[in-house]
């Protein structure tokens, strides 16, 4: 059962990021914009049902909860503790019994699956400088796909609905895979 090490705020007045002090997942990112989705994912599907929960995101030793407008984080937070400490941890053994650190994948799934070096420069891009920043602010970023030099990307977590991400954080990305990439690029959120 993971300990909560602490509780941030994100630059989404509607989101909370739980810091744990013990891994959910190992690299794996999980994301569930509604209830229904989270039916098979226990973890998800408590949190769910303390109610008032719109989004849940979680990876590493992270969860990041998005809440209804009319919720009061005062009102929900403890309730929202229960099954995040009910939670089970995730231990990866490196085979003499002892806990071994898994490494974050991020993109490098997406770029593994595919054979694209247009692909595989621009996860890495993305993992370097821009992933690391949306995860301190409880959120992730997915690359969908690239084709016709069209990137379709989703935010997940904090990021998932916060207006910066849709605007700001979009153009910053754009522009940053245009300089170092490829100038006809074109970065759409989905």
């Amino acid at each position: 059962m993971p300990k909560i090490a602490d509780i941030q705020e994100t630059p989404n007045p509607n989101a909370v990021k739980f810091i744990l002090k013990e891994p959910v997942s190992h690299g794996t990112s999980h994301s569930f914009k509604k209830a229904e989705d989270a039916s098979e994912n226990s973890l998800a599907k408590s949190i769910f049902d303390v109610g008032e929960v719109v989004s849940v995101f979680y990876m590493d030793k992270m969860i990041t909860v998005e809440k209804t407008d009319d919720a009061e984080w005062d009102e929900i937070l403890p309730d929202l503790a229960v099954p995040i400490r009910a939670a089970e941890a995730v231990v990866v053994s490196n085979g003499n019994g002892k806990r071994a650190a898994a490494a974050a994948v991020g993109g490098a799934i997406a770029a593994a699956a595919s054979d694209d070096p247009k692909l595989a420069a621009i996860n890495e891009l993305l993992d370097d400088r821009i992933r690391p920043y949306l995860a301190g602010d409880g959120g992730w970023l997915e690359v969908l796909e690239l084709a016709d030099n069209t990137l379709k990307i989703r935010y997940e977590g904090a990021c998932g609905s916060c207006p910066s991400s849709l605007t700001g954080t979009l153009m910053a990305i754009e522009n940053m895979i245009r300089e170092e990439i490829d100038p006809e690029i074109t970065v759409v959120a989905t």
